[in-house]
Formats: structure tokens, sequence, C-alpha cells
């Protein structure tokens, strides 16, 4: 049964309306927005994209695009060098709108999930071409108007920017609110989320709707963790039901204890017992309680599917001209996984492939795919195993190198004449079509080029470093031949060239 909590205790929750343990009172609610806002103005993190001067508040709306778009699925520690980066070269949704996607591939290149970067260079060019620069200023028409732009988002950008009185849910908002109402449930269920979403858009000030938002998302990033939670430092512990849940966990386990002794405690004035009173609730805990995890009970999530398993045959094709090493890029297609970035000639193998086999499966790739005929190859050998992972696919790379040079100029002009001589001109045309951009380029050129992060950790153990093994060890410095070749000769009408892609606002 449950008792009615004393007036003088800060601790205890309201419970006079029954089924009420996943809402918020208005007393509750006013509480908490005061002690959030007190909080996070002395202790909100220095990040760049919270110190946006001026009162342009397009501005401030783009810069608050860029760094939400930029922390999905990312930490922040992480973004803020790609955020400055980015700033620095397109300070203004404008110059952004007339930049090059490739460009925006190469800016966006090791922050992962690249479509992102994709979506917002879209995003910045519909604004400037269709609504006349000026970024929608509701949730609603944000959802609206902008790829990529869905409801969090849209809520932060109308909150932060344009003082919009919405609320926002992210995975941190998502972890303390079902700390702070005792929500069980399954965390991705449709009846969850609109729980969540409905308790956010309630709370949230409507003030300093910003900054209350990025308060809730501040303490669970800082505080309420998904692991070891500072429930001490927390500024609204006095309204977390599941520390409330724990504590009677405790007493009870006391009683039990005392009991067992034949003893019995002092009755405590104003305890309630945490529970929900509805039968069936939606939101409740389907399961008993693990005692020895207390808040980290919540949020409960779902057991995650298995990944999916991939091996990845991955060779780096060298060559040396003007006394320089060129390597040889290969850019993947538009659409799908790591769209439109570029990788080193690789093709997904059998996870018992042998090497031969996996070397004849690349010469194949070379040959048929980019139409590419190594006359001499100097040097080959397999470097490492090495695994990559996605969020949602482990990958499992098998990484060689190959050394290349090419043939007497003439004799190679005289070959290209002869197969020009045999093939018709039709099927040469769309033979080219066919075929994956690529091209060779310098180690300071791969630098800038938009390579995946996978990519660069096969650089790396080219280049010696060490990196993690599939067995998760260090590996050792692989050795790798300095080339001390001679001069190499032009190999570039081995290839069949294409204009390059500079896809832009039009």
């Amino acid at each position: 049964m449950m008792k009615k909590a004393s007036k003088n205790n800060n601790n205890i929750i309201d419970t006079q309306i029954r089924g009420a343990i996943h809402s918020f009172s208005q007393t509750e609610i006013e509480s908490l927005r005061r002690k959030l806002l007190q909080w996070y103005d002395v202790n909100k993190r220095d990040l760049p994209w919270r110190n946006i001067k001026g009162e342009d508040t397009n501005h401030k709306a783009y810069a608050v695009w860029v760094s939400e778009i930029m922390c999905q699925q990312t930490q922040v520690a992480t973004v803020i060098d790609y955020y400055n980066k980015w700033m620095k070269k397109w300070p203004t949704l404008e110059s952004l709108s007339k930049a090059s996607l490739e460009e925006v591939r190469e800016v966006w290149a090791g922050l992962g999930y690249y479509s992102r970067g994709q979506r917002l260079f879209e995003g910045a060019c519909k604004v400037q071409n269709e609504l006349d620069g000026q970024i929608p200023g509701t949730a609603e028409q944000l959802r609206k108007e902008l790829p990529g732009v869905g409801r969090y988002t849209a809520g932060a950008i109308a909150s932060i920017s344009f003082s919009e009185a919405t609320g926002v849910v992210d995975g941190n908002v998502i972890r303390v609110l079902s700390r702070l109402r005792m929500i069980g449930a399954d965390s991705t269920t449709q009846n969850v989320m609109t729980a969540i979403w409905d308790l956010a858009n309630t709370i949230v000030d409507p003030d300093r709707p910003g900054d209350f938002n990025q308060s809730m998302m501040e303490l669970g990033a800082t505080v309420c963790h998904p692991k070891s939670p500072q429930c001490p430092s927390c500024p609204v512990q006095s309204h977390c039901r599941a520390i409330q849940q724990m504590d009677q966990l405790t007493r009870d386990l006391a009683t039990k204890l005392t009991k067992s002794n034949g003893q019995s405690l002092p009755e405590e004035k104003g305890v309630v017992d945490i529970e929900c009173a509805a039968d069936g609730c939606s939101l409740c805990m389907d399961g008993p309680l693990d005692a020895n995890l207390g808040v980290m009970n919540y949020p409960r999530k779902p057991k995650k599917k298995p990944l999916k398993q991939q091996v990845i045959a991955v060779c780096i094709v060298e060559r040396e001209t003007n006394d320089e090493e060129e390597y040889l890029i290969v850019q993947r297609p538009d659409t799908g996984l790591l769209a439109g970035m570029w990788e080193f000639p690789s093709i997904e193998i059998a996870e018992e492939t042998s090497r031969q086999k996996s070397r004849n499966k690349i010469d194949s790739y070379l040959k048929d795919t980019l139409n590419m005929t190594l006359k001499t190859v100097k040097d080959r050998k397999h470097i490492i195993q090495f695994v990559h992972m996605f969020s949602h696919i482990h990958q499992t790379y098998e990484l060689e190198t190959m050394k290349v040079e090419e043939e007497d100029e003439e004799e190679e002009e005289e070959e290209e004449k002869e197969k020009e001589e045999e093939e018709d001109v039709s099927e040469k045309s769309q033979k080219s079509e066919d075929v994956p951009h690529h091209q060779w380029v310098s180690r300071s050129a791969f630098e800038g080029q938009a390579v995946s992060a996978g990519m660069r950790k096969a650089f790396d153990a080219y280049n010696g470093k060490t990196i993690k093994k599939k067995s998760g060890k260090k590996s050792k410095k692989s050795e790798i031949e300095d080339g001390n070749a001679p001069k190499q000769r032009k190999l570039d009408t081995y290839f069949t060239k294409k204009e390059e892609k500079t896809s832009r606002c039009k």
C-alpha cells in the first residue's frame, strides 16, 4: 500500500495521485527547471558551438545544426576538432552551399556515419537556393524542409537558436528521464519513446528552452552516465525515483534481515512504496530488478543483434613516379555504406579464403573492374590482419601491399594502339561508364582525401604503425621495404580516365 508523503521531506515523492509514478507534478516541474538551470549555468562544458557571438539567429542556427549533426553517434570530445575545422572552412551556410560534395567528404573523413555530412550539405544547398538563405525557425518546419533533420535535431535547433519551447530527446535524455521517472520498459519501443517525448515537452522551461534542453543532455553526458553514474553529484537526485526505489529495496532487505533475527525496526515516517499503481503498465519494467545494478537498471534496452561478419581483402598498390610514391585509390558508389568515400582496392571474400585465392580475387578486381593490367609486380606481401568495427558490421581486413612498375613507354603505347583497334568504340564507351572512379595519389594527397577510418588504419599498418590485430593484441611494427627501386614510368595508360566529380549546389 502507498502511504502519504511527509510535506517536510524533500526526498519523498508526492504519491497522492495513484498511477502517476511515471509523470511529474507541476511542483516537481518547477523545481526541476530551477535546479537544472542553476546547475547548468555553473557546470556546463565550454564547447565552441555554445560560444556563438552576436544576435544573428540564422548564423547561430547554422552552428547548432552543424554541431548536432556531428554529435549524432559521436562523442563530443571527438567532434570539437572536426567542428572547428568545418566552421573555419565554411563559417556561414552560404559558404557551405558553394562547396562541392567531394570537399565535404574530405573534411568529414574519419568522423564516421558519412551520409550525415552529405545531408548537411544538401540541406545547406536547399536553404540557400529555395529558402532565401533563412533556416526555418520552428521544429516542425525544420523537419519538413531540411534533409537529414529529424525530431531531435529539429528540437535542438529550434529551442537553442530560436527559443521555441520544445523538448529534445537523445540517448542522454532517455537515460535521465527513464531514471527520474522509473521507466523500465524497453526504451526502443514506440510507446516508451512517446512517453519520453511527452515528458521532455512537458518539463522544458518556456523562458530558457535551449539552455534547459542542453542541461538535460549535459546531465546525462557528465553525471547520469550509463555506467558508474555520479548520483551524489546530481542536482535533481531528490526527484529520481530510481534512487528512491533502490533506497526502498535497501530498507526492505534490512527489514527482512532484522525480522529473521527476531528484532524489529522503528517505523520510518513519510516513507512511501515506490511502485506503479496501474495494472499492466506499459512503462514499467517487465521482470525483476537487479539490486546490484542500482539505478543502472534504467533504461532497459533489447539485446543487440549480432553484428554482420565480413572479411575484406585490401591491397595497397604502390608505384613510384618522379621519385615520389603514389598509391591507387578507388571511389565507392554514391549510395550505400561509405558512399562516395575513397579506399584502396578492396573486395569482400569468404571467411576461410586462402591468401593465394585472396590475391587472385584482388587481381581479378584490378583487371576486370578497374581495367588495369599490371605488367610487372616487383614486390607483394601480406602485412596484417586487423578488425574494423561499424555499428552494425564487424569487418576483418586482410591487408597486403603490392609494388608495381611499368613497361617501356614505347612498348606500352604500341599495346594500347593494338587494343584500340580490336575494340569497338561503342563497347569502349560503355566499359568506361562501368569503371569506378580511381586515381593515383601521393602520400600528402592521400591525407587530404575523403578516406574512411578503416582505410586510414590500413595505411597506418602499411607505414609500420601499431594497430590492434584481430586478437585485440598490439601488433609489432610491420617491416615494409623502402623500395630502392629504379624510377618508375607512367602507368596511367592502364586506367580508364573519368572526369573529376565535383557535385555542387545547382
